[in-house]
């Protein structure tokens, strides 16, 4: 499939997302995370009302991976893909990188209890400090809705092998009007519940209507394919969940 004459779009929709949400993304979300990541986990599991799990193994369950393989996952938060993929296939080597140091506190340590090494750098992944053509696999799960996408995998292709594979999960978009609209209703109720019950910080709270504004002006599953096809990807597949309320990806870079 080649690219879509539709690359423009998604190119207005990154600017779009960038004004929209530039001030938080560059001087609110990284204390949002300092504040969760200590109880990070436990916030999924209650906002998904206990299907993260499910979410992340599903993911899990289309990742290939191979011994000896240079993994790096990006936006790496506590580490829960590294460590499933490490027990999927420990012979891999595992890459984190994040831009919260209190993220990976928590992931280094949750990866020393399952007894394994994941190598970590508190970088932003705008620009990855690695070189080019260096990993095998590159994943990204619930965390692009945060970033300035386009800008993100042209640097998540620049570390590609050739041949590599990039991995995305996420919350997105539903296509259908009805399930998007039950579903951004619930949101709007649970973010408030999910922090009131965790006693969040004034970061937190002030970034209340963000969290769902920002899937408002994300991608539904059928368009995040699409751009990844824009990008040079090829053998683009996808799986959703709950009728597109969370999906993932599966790429192939070639050049």
């Amino acid at each position: 499939m080649k690219a879509s004459k539709e690359s423009g779009k998604f190119n207005e929709r990154e600017i779009a997302r960038n004004q929209a949400f530039e001030n938080i993304w560059s001087n609110e979300i990284n204390e949002v995370f300092a504040d969760v990541a200590f109880y990070y986990d436990r916030v999924n599991l209650a906002a998904s009302l206990g299907m993260i799990s499910w979410f992340r193994n599903s993911f899990v369950s289309i990742i290939d991976l191979k011994s000896e393989q240079k993994v790096l996952d990006v936006c790496a938060g506590t580490n829960a893909v590294g460590i499933a993929l490490l027990k999927k296939q420990p012979g891999v080597e595992v890459f984190a990188v994040d831009r919260s140091p209190e993220m990976q506190q928590v992931g280094q340590e949750q990866a020393k209890i399952h007894g394994f090494h994941i190598d970590s750098t508190i970088t932003d992944v705008h620009k990855l400090p690695f070189p080019d053509n260096h990993f095998d696999v590159v994943t990204l799960q619930f965390a692009s809705r945060h970033l300035r996408l386009i800008e993100v995998i042209q640097e998540i292709k620049r570390v590609l092998k050739p041949g590599g594979h990039f991995y995305h999960s996420d919350m997105l978009r539903p296509s259908n009007k009805i399930v998007e609209k039950a579903y951004f209703a619930y949101l709007t109720g649970c973010v408030s519940v999910v922090a009131w019950l965790f006693k969040s910080n004034e970061y937190s709270l002030g970034c209340k209507k963000y969290f769902v504004d920002a899937l408002k002006m994300f991608y539904s599953p059928e368009e995040m394919t699409q751009l990844l096809f824009d990008q040079g990807f090829t053998e683009v597949t996808s799986k959703s969940l709950l009728g597109g309320v969370v999906g993932s990806h599966k790429a192939v870079w070639t050049t």
